[in-house]
């Protein structure tokens, strides 16, 4: 039979009495609250898990005759509607900022624009692949339940990521889905004629079309940029297809339309953002954009780029090169070029903002994003010397210890990731504890107070579900595979314990890149083999994550554990999950016993799937990088000291070697240390304290207050003062920038006192100092004495910096003293420093001038 197929879908039409469905359908606050999510899956369960938890899919497929007899249903109705009531008791009390965010800001008001080239908010939306769309999810989040006047922008994928089948050989196979737009929680975004609200982007020798998309987040939008367009060539239609897709040129072409498309689209939604984040460095088109407006109202090109650079906050993510885009230089020349034109600039001079020492030739998005911005941060302490080291062309003459770069550690979102029977009991037990999520002294008193063979059995629950939803997936796995039902029972037999009988689960579930070291408890199998197959003790391990489709080596490693999951010593006990998304994230975070982490130190930057473990009770065993070398505190979980050896295979093998031997004396013991109880003490104070310790400290709600109070707040308040009187502070502090550029090489420093090398304890240390001053004024410098105290054991401690005064000179000379008195007694080391000083500077060291006497 041959002739034309046509398609027809037939949806039911929701009943009066449940039309606000579709709301809650096209809101994304299903992500996290619970009561949503379970409202649609109490209406056909099986829908539910069969659409994937997509709620408009689910309305598009639940039958008419169910619909029916839901609205007849005098009990789901009363669920209904309580469901409704939160949802519109949580919009009404967003519309404002809470009180913590009012306590922040005061008086300050204004937009934050939160720009981010993926969101991992919900797997009904997939436009993520990873931690950073997790955090970027997490930060909006955390941003709606706080109130915060707030604005996300990112790209619509059409295809998004990729989803992963692995074969049994253990090929990764990369499946790339488009996506049908009426399945996403988006509506399109249309101007007042009922037409799509489109902007253009300046490509080589042509106008790129651009329409935007709106997802809503709780109180907030995220504007999403598609350039599937009528009006474009076919080649453009496709350059929002693919999250991290193509090649360099399809790369900067997707960076143009974050950056430079998504501040044209705020634009032209009327929205006015008093500071613009750039969360790692894909959206850095964004200031050059902003600096050509400013140019367009008549600012020159160096006082434009002060002013935007006042009210622009940088987040850097990872010190992995990947993860920073470098472009060649006749390609960011091509793509420049349209700007450079529009700005009256150089083109050497636009495409230098992007260089370096390191790379002269290349143009490098985060050196970029550092010159373009005046607040910067790392997302961990590890991570910020880290990053301040590498970076320190930026601020070539500052200490890499006291340069402007910050940290704000990454925090998760709670009510995502926290299993659904832990938020059910402390719904129950104490109701105000989402308002609360920064008290410390609440969370130790309310998890403390669990009894041990309650919280035992409340962890081996989430543990049996999550179990139980391992199996289901790799039932499919395997049978898509091929595998046989009858091994396919016995490999999983493990997977569903009796009572008493529960195995320790080991997760390590993350991106496949050779710096995670996913194998490296694979370099002593043996003992491995051990550790897992005791009969008395048993210890099962699972493996999930995706390696991106152009990194080999990180496929290497998927092939390299199916391969020891097949071998009878680890078949039955060493497990390898496809298509990590966060569906499969939540249930491995929530019950999983111990979240495996082993990055080559300091190459994590946070790691935030560790945070999201021990909220919910697992046990850290961790390399002390990126969070954890905050987070640890001995009695939480265990910490992995890093070796720094020069030979990677030594390294490899001492810290594998380490791993292994807390493993066997103290993790696993300890966890079947049950006695008569039936459960093991020392394991539930240690569940306890992780959750007590990290949930407070490692949350996104304390996460986006510390970025208010040190990013936002500031970069509002810098903005505006550089903004003023039509930009003349920004042209202002230019000129000085300038002027000191050119007088520094000459500046020198002198001592022009005696100096004494021994006082009494009270007596006063003297200090003159002559600058020249090559036709600055004294007031153009600070001058600072460092002074630290050595103690007996040679260590020094904090240092103090104590300022001179200047005082007139001649010729171009002044004089600086210092009179300070010591009082405690003891040996002292002191250095004198001078570096640029101006009352509009964002940070005291932000030329990255100094000079040392």
């Amino acid at each position: 039979m041959s002739g034309q197929k046509y398609v027809l879908e037939v949806q039911a039409r929701l009943p009066d009495a449940l039309s606000e469905l579709k709301a809650l359908s096209e809101n994304l606050l299903y992500a996290w609250d619970r009561h949503i999510r379970g409202l649609f899956w109490r209406m056909d369960t099986a829908l539910w898990e069969r659409c994937g938890h997509n709620p408009k899919v689910f309305l598009r497929r639940i039958s008419q005759e169910r619909l029916a007899e839901l609205a007849g249903n005098a009990a789901f109705l009363e669920e209904y509607q309580y469901v409704l009531g939160l949802f519109r008791t949580y919009r009404d009390q967003t519309r404002t900022p809470s009180a913590l965010v009012a306590e922040k800001m005061g008086a300050e008001d204004g937009l934050i624009a939160y720009f981010c080239a993926e969101y991992g908010l919900h797997e009904s939306l997939p436009i993520y692949s990873g931690g950073l769309g997790i955090l970027a999810g997490d930060h909006c989040k955390a941003a709606s339940g706080l109130g915060l006047p707030f604005v996300a922008v990112g790209l619509m994928y059409r295809q998004g990521y990729f989803r992963q089948q692995i074969e049994r050989d253990g090929t990764q196979n990369a499946i790339f889905q488009p996506h049908d737009l009426r399945d996403l929680p988006i509506m399109r975004v249309d101007g007042d004629d009922g037409e799509p609200l489109q902007i253009t982007v300046p490509f080589p020798d042509r106008e790129v079309a651009v329409q935007i998309w709106k997802a809503e987040i709780g109180h907030l939008a995220l504007y999403l940029l598609d350039t599937d367009v009528a009006d474009n060539a076919r080649s453009d239609c496709s350059i929002t297809f693919q999250l991290y897709g193509g090649d360099r040129r399809r790369r900067i072409e997707q960076e143009l339309i974050l950056g430079v498309g998504g501040v044209r689209a705020l634009r032209a939604l009327g929205l006015k953002p008093s500071v613009w984040h750039v969360n790692e460095g894909h959206a850095a088109f964004l200031m050059i954009e902003r600096c050509r407006e400013a140019i367009e109202a008549g600012m020159r090109f160096e006082a434009a780029m002060e002013q935007v650079a006042g009210a622009t906050v940088f987040t850097t993510h990872t010190p992995v090169a990947a993860g920073h885009d470098v472009f060649e230089p006749d390609l960011a020349a091509t793509y420049l070029g349209p700007y450079a034109r529009a700005m009256n600039l150089d083109l050497d001079e636009l495409l230098a903002l992007g260089q370096s020492e390191q790379n002269d030739a290349a143009f490098n998005m985060t050196t970029l994003a550092l010159r373009t911005s005046r607040y910067q941060n790392a997302v961990s302490r590890i991570h910020r010397g880290v990053t301040a080291g590498m970076e320190s062309h930026i601020w070539p003459q500052v200490p890499v210890d006291e340069s402007p770069l910050q940290y704000v550690t990454n925090g998760v979102h709670v009510q995502t990731f926290l299993s659904r029977q832990w938020s059910y009991f402390f719904d129950m037990h104490a109701p105000g504890w989402r308002v609360r999520q920064c008290d410390h002294h609440f969370w130790r008193n309310l998890v403390e107070s669990i009894p041990d063979q309650q919280f035992w059995l409340q962890r081996m629950s989430i543990k049996a579900d999550m179990l139980d939803y391992v199996a289901r997936c790799l039932t499919r796995q395997y049978r898509r595979q091929g595998v046989g039902d009858a091994h396919i029972e016995r490999r999983l037999a493990v997977l569903r314990p009796t009572f008493g009988r529960d195995p320790m689960v080991m997760v390590f579930a993350r991106r496949f890149a050779t710096y995670k070291r996913a194998t490296l408890l694979l370099r002593d199998p043996d003992r491995l083999a051990a550790l897992l197959n005791d009969a008395e003790r048993p210890v099962i391990l699972l493996f999930a994550g995706k390696a991106h489709p152009a990194d080999e080596p990180g496929q290497a490693l998927i092939r390299t554990l199916v391969e020891y999951s097949r071998k009878p010593q680890f078949a039955g006990r060493l497990f390898v999950l496809e298509d990590y998304d966060l569906a499969l994230g939540r249930q491995l975070v929530a019950g999983a016993d111990v979240w495996l982490n082993t990055p080559l130190y300091p190459m994590e930057a946070c790691g935030t799937s560790g945070q999201k473990a021990a909220l919910n009770g697992a046990l850290n065993v961790s390399v002390l990088d990126g969070w954890w070398g905050e987070g640890f505190q001995g009695d939480n979980g265990w910490g992995i000291t890093p070796y720094s050896h020069s030979d990677p295979d030594r390294r490899d093998h001492y810290e594998a070697e380490d791993l292994l031997d807390l493993l066997e004396d103290e993790v696993v013991p300890l966890y079947f240390n049950r006695g008569d109880l039936g459960y093991s003490p020392g394991w539930i104070a240690r569940a306890k304290a992780a959750i007590y310790t990290v949930l407070p400290r490692f949350n996104a709600q304390r996460m986006l207050l510390d970025y208010i109070e040190n990013l936002y707040l500031p970069a509002t308040r810098h903005g505006r003062r550089l903004a003023e009187d039509d930009g003349q502070p920004a042209a202002d502090l230019v000129a000085w920038k300038q002027r000191v550029a050119q007088a520094w090489p000459g500046v020198t420093l002198s001592r022009s006192n005696g100096r004494a090398e021994q006082i009494d304890s009270g007596d006063t240390l003297e200090l003159h100092v002559a600058v020249e001053l090559q036709g600055l004024g004294a007031d153009d410098l600070q001058l600072e004495c460092v002074m630290t105290r050595v103690r007996d054991d040679g260590e020094t401690e904090s240092a103090i910096c104590c300022r001179l005064v200047p005082e007139n000179g001649d010729n171009g000379t002044a004089i600086y003293r210092l009179a300070e008195p010591i009082e405690v007694p003891g040996l002292y080391e002191y250095q004198v420093r001078a570096y640029p000083c101006h009352p509009m500077l964002a940070h005291p060291f932000e030329t990255g001038l100094m000079r040392w006497l």
